[in-house]
């Protein structure tokens, strides 16, 4: 999908920068006199600064979502591989627990990476009608059953008391990690906001195709503008889609993760 917005970006700036190579030959002129091209130069490059300001800014604040959840999915992983470090040190009675928590693991890799082989856990949940963003109740419930069960433990001595209680504190983060994830697979929508943008830009490459003389040089300098603007909303774009397109967060983590509770 956002491939397909990149496509869209080049075809419209492409549109337009040939729309203003084929109505400056149809102009008379008046129309493109010394006075009125001085001024046309002025409001492009009115436009062209407002444009690059606002394009860096969305693009630092697209990379910065970004890395906010490429980090929060981090430390899910790790937040997971501790909390079945801590039930492994509690004895054997929390195996069933571990196995839940690895099912859990595996569920939650093989519904966000659908496009990746899953990993395979005897009794994990089908996750064929799982959504890659938002939450899942039938995720929510092995989780909430893994908490449930931690609850229950009854120490014997002071100990094991004190290993349960960080169980339960390693639960908790587990818990705060995964709502983050979950906001995080959302995304930011700016649909509105990258029309807009798309709208001064494409207004901008009319300008120059208005502007520049036909001549092969001039020609592949404004392609090589096109391409260039086309790449960076791109870029934008699929920033905004964490778990998706060309930059989309690998499941590195949390397969790394997984294979540790399996050891």
């Amino acid at each position: 999908m956002e491939i397909l917005y990149g496509l869209a970006f080049l075809v419209l700036f492409s549109a337009s920068a040939l729309g203003g190579l084929a109505l400056r030959p149809r102009l008379h002129d008046n129309h493109l006199s010394a006075e009125n091209m001085d001024a046309l130069r002025l409001v492009t490059g009115l436009l062209v600064t407002f444009t690059a300001l606002v394009l860096s800014l969305q693009l630092l604040t697209a990379r910065s979502a970004f890395d906010a959840a490429n980090k929060d999915r981090s430390l899910y992983a790790a937040r997971l591989a501790r909390l079945d470090q801590c039930l492994r040190n509690l004895g054997p009675e929390m195996d069933p627990a571990r196995l839940q928590l690895r099912q859990y693991t595996a569920a939650v890799i093989a519904s966000t990476w659908p496009r990746e082989k899953a990993p395979a856990i005897d009794g994990m949940p089908d996750v064929r009608r799982m959504a890659v963003s938002g939450e899942d109740a039938g995720l929510k419930a092995l989780i909430n059953e893994i908490g449930m069960t931690i609850d229950a433990v009854a120490p014997a001595d002071a100990a094991r008391a004190n290993l349960a209680a960080r169980c339960r504190e390693n639960y908790t983060t587990v818990q705060q990690s995964r709502w983050a994830v979950i906001e995080d697979a959302n995304g930011v929508s700016r649909n509105s906001f990258s029309g807009i943008v798309s709208f001064w830009l494409a207004l901008v490459f009319l300008s120059f195709g208005l502007q520049v003389p036909r001549r092969p040089l001039s020609a592949v300098v404004l392609a090589i503008g096109v391409v260039a603007v086309a790449s960076v909303m791109f870029v934008i774009v699929d920033l905004d889609t964490p778990y998706g397109g060309v930059f989309g967060i690998t499941s590195a983590a949390m397969r790394e993760a997984l294979a540790d509770m399996g050891r």
